[in-house]
């Protein structure tokens, strides 16, 4: 059997969601290499449906400052640009959801009912998590939604390129809950739909919900052979 070529290999394997990054700037030209990588996903018939929207810096901070004013403010109506999460959660989906948030939430020394520490960590999401990189990723309203599974290979793509690159992210759908918000701030037209951001940085390798590692099924439990 042909392995993988092992550095490609651990870049898959490595690759997991930071929600805590060092300060340490990340070069534009080194962001724009990354892009470019990820601009190599396929896309039906190349349509090459993906917008992306660079933040460092005062935009960055501006971004973050606008978005965590509106989430303090209880009369905001947070509603998606389309459906991220089912209406009504099943098994196994319920399970998984929540042990991903009993595995952060033990990390970071939250119990269980302390809401106002579990809204704390989810506002962390608006400050892109300390990253000094945050990315917003739009979408032309025009397209269909088999445009939403070429995206998914860009943004997979762009994750992988950065662990090669010694980086890491954290892909987030919490954004689109505020796309009025982001698409102000940005200047986004109507035409483009918000589908999520993403935090793009130096993990701290101190911080540790960055220790969260989600387990995986492995191939045997979701694939079946005809032959």
């Amino acid at each position: 059997m042909s392995r993988i070529a092992e550095p490609l290999e651990d870049a898959i394997r490595s690759r997991h969601s930071i929600r805590r990054f060092l300060p340490t700037p990340v070069p534009r030209e080194q962001i724009l290499h990354l892009l470019d990588l990820a601009a190599c996903a396929p896309s039906g018939v190349n349509t090459q449906p993906w917008h992306v929207y660079v933040l460092t810096g005062e935009s960055r901070q501006k971004l973050t400052d606008a978005l965590l004013a509106e989430f303090a403010n209880p009369s905001f109506e947070r509603r998606g640009e389309y459906d991220y999460y089912p209406a009504q959660w099943t098994e196994p989906y319920r399970a998984r959801r929540r042990d991903t948030g009993q595995r952060l939430y033990s990390l970071l020394g939250i119990e269980k009912g302390d809401n106002a520490r579990m809204q704390e960590q989810w506002a962390r999401n608006y400050a892109f998590f300390d990253a000094p990189v945050g990315l917003i990723f739009t979408l032309d309203r025009v397209l269909g939604q088999g445009s939403l599974i070429d995206y998914g290979a860009f943004l997979q793509t762009l994750m992988i390129a950065a662990r090669g690159a010694g980086l890491d992210t954290c892909v987030q759908a919490a954004f689109t809950e505020y796309h009025p918000v982001i698409r102000a701030q940005l200047q986004i037209p109507e035409a483009q739909m918000v589908l999520c951001g993403m935090s793009l940085g130096h993990a701290d390798p101190d911080a540790p919900e960055n220790r969260l590692v989600l387990p995986r099924i492995p191939a045997s439990g979701f694939t079946q052979f005809r032959d």
